[in-house]
């Protein structure tokens, strides 16, 4: 199946969350960036034992919480109402970060605004457009373990965000592991992007990136 124009559906935001999970080890730590990352959150399966932390001081996040049941003091990072497992605990920024540094979580999915071969990563602010504050991505791309970006494979405008390199402003250099995108899953090797899989009905001629740049 493909959107009017001719390019490829290729995995629903669920199952790109899905394909994250499968890499995520029991009882991993995790971080979720805002955006398309909460959603890993409320897929994972409880018997995984993923412990998710949230820096704004939260250990134990678990997904999104039912109808009635949300309190305006329990958020994630990105200001959206959580709620927990049993045994959570909560904590200030200063001790969450030193979780973060101190080299304490295992895997970090991120959104993503570019990626290039590298693994360099953009994904805080566009020059010229209002910027929010860039978080705390930057000590998460160079604190967690393993990074992963979980982002559309084409801007707005069209154009493929898996680049040679990068144009905007970086958030870290040569910290991606790997990305994942509705078109696929792939992991830079600092001159090319590996392709680990590709969602169905996908082939290379739709992903947009130069041939060169694949392996």
């Amino acid at each position: 199946m493909s959107e009017p124009g001719g390019r490829p559906i290729g995995w629903t935001r669920e199952q790109m969350a899905d394909e994250i999970i499968a890499l995520i080890p029991d009882g991993a730590s995790l971080n979720l960036g805002i955006g398309m990352p909460t959603l890993i959150a409320e897929r994972m399966d409880p018997a995984k034992a993923v412990v998710i932390h949230s820096e704004n001081g939260v250990l134990g996040v678990k997904g999104r919480p039912k109808r009635g049941e949300a309190s305006p003091t329990l958020i994630n990072a990105g200001k959206e109402t959580i709620s927990v497992q049993a045994g959570a605990s909560f904590f200030d920024s200063a001790l969450s970060f030193g979780m973060i540094r101190g080299g304490h979580i295992d895997f970090c999915v991120l959104g993503g605004m570019e990626v290039d071969v590298q693994g360099n990563l953009a994904n805080w602010m566009i020059p010229g457009k209002k910027v929010t504050g860039m978080g705390g991505a930057m000590d998460l791309v160079n604190g967690a373990r393993q990074i992963i970006i979980m982002q559309s494979h084409f801007s707005r405008s069209g154009e493929c965000k898996l680049l040679a390199q990068c144009k905007l402003p970086l958030t870290g250099k040569a910290v991606v592991d790997r990305v994942i995108t509705e078109l696929g899953m792939f992991v830079p090797t600092g001159k090319t992007f590996r392709i680990e899989k590709l969602a169905p009905g996908v082939s290379r001629d739709d992903l947009g990136i130069p041939l060169e740049l694949l392996e």
